[in-house]
């Protein structure tokens, strides 16, 4: 199915097209287009829609769910202090799987049509449109498929009680995540901290894609030694 030079027409639906581009779409990728508009990725409209969201979709749909799970905690007898750990312990947790996905999975070099495609629609895009302000975030469909192994992953390790508030700070890092990921890219930081940070992401797409995989934190990049030099992180955002 990979057609030998081709090249993709970036007027019609992308996401059956760059399959065709083989060995040649990693490079193609990571090639960004800069604009606020994004692509059209299918023919059909209903699925269409499902790959756009708007960023505040994330707060207002996944907050009331984060309180639900820390209050499942607290009615089981937990205190407020527990409970406060618990949630920053799956807020650390949700940082290092933000990392290792980020590293492992979603920058995995493809080069078959269904591998390149699955890439695509999962990364790729993103790299490809870092603008597209509407496939910025995790689509909550997505988010509440992705929800029952996560749980289901956490009670393996924790108890009954503790599973919930535990599953919650994670999500309320995710939260935090998508919300930040998109201020990184849209938002124009005033705060010394902030501007970091955002130079440090745009790094990671603009210069040095194979350093930089964190996004609320560059801890773990720090701990694995895939921090981009600052000088690196300078001269791109100057």
């Amino acid at each position: 199915m990979i057609a030998h030079g081709f090249t993709v027409d970036l007027n019609k639906p992308l996401v059956f097209q760059v399959g065709h581009l083989g060995e040649d779409y990693q490079e193609w990728v990571h090639q960004p287009i800069v604009s606020k508009e994004g692509p059209r990725f299918f023919e059909s409209d209903f699925w269409e829609f499902l790959t756009r969201t708007a960023w505040w979709a994330i707060p207002t749909i996944w907050l009331p769910v984060v309180c639900w799970f820390i209050s499942m905690s607290y009615r089981m007898g937990h205190t407020p202090s527990e409970l406060s750990l618990m949630v920053v312990f799956g807020i650390l947790v949700w940082t290092l799987l933000e990392y290792t996905l980020h590293r492992f999975l979603f920058h995995i070099k493809t080069s078959s049509y269904w591998g390149n495609t699955i890439h695509y629609l999962l990364h790729g895009c993103h790299h490809k449109h870092p603008m597209d302000s509407l496939r910025l975030v995790f689509p909550p469909a997505a988010t509440a498929i992705l929800l029952f192994p996560f749980w289901n992953l956490i009670k393996l390790f924790a108890t009954p009680s503790t599973t919930p508030a535990l599953v919650g700070g994670g999500l309320l890092g995710y939260v935090m995540y998508d919300v930040t990921h998109h201020y990184l890219h849209h938002g124009q930081p005033s705060g010394q901290m902030a501007r970091n940070l955002k130079k440090y992401h745009l790094s990671h797409h603009f210069r040095i894609q194979t350093l930089g995989f964190g996004i609320t934190s560059s801890l773990w990049d720090r701990v694995f030694g895939t921090f981009p030099p600052p000088s690196k992180v300078a001269e791109k955002t100057r």
